[in-house]
């Protein structure tokens, strides 16, 4: 016999979880609380682990001018060609 949370009775109690703590609730308070609480709240699912696909390797970059030679510059027009320059 335990002293029930709700009526403060002691009667065969069970213990209930509600907003993660947890009551001793006898059948004769659980029963009209249980109405009053269908529908409510929401389902716990269950969490799954989602594994992602590894990120893509950067694309790899052209190679610097070296030293000594004059440097190359790429670029684009507004109408989108491409030109590539090199400066002397």
């Amino acid at each position: 016999m335990i002293l029930c949370d709700l009526c403060g009775q002691a009667s065969e109690c069970f213990q209930r979880e509600i907003d993660g703590k947890e009551f001793d609730i006898c059948g004769d308070c659980w029963r009209p609380l249980e109405e009053k609480l269908k529908g409510k709240g929401r389902v716990k699912r269950k969490r799954e682990t989602v594994l992602l696909p590894p990120l893509s390797a950067p694309e790899p970059e052209e190679p610097k001018t070296p030293p000594g030679l004059p440097p190359k510059i790429f670029g684009a027009d507004p109408n989108g060609h491409v030109f590539r320059a090199t400066i002397r």
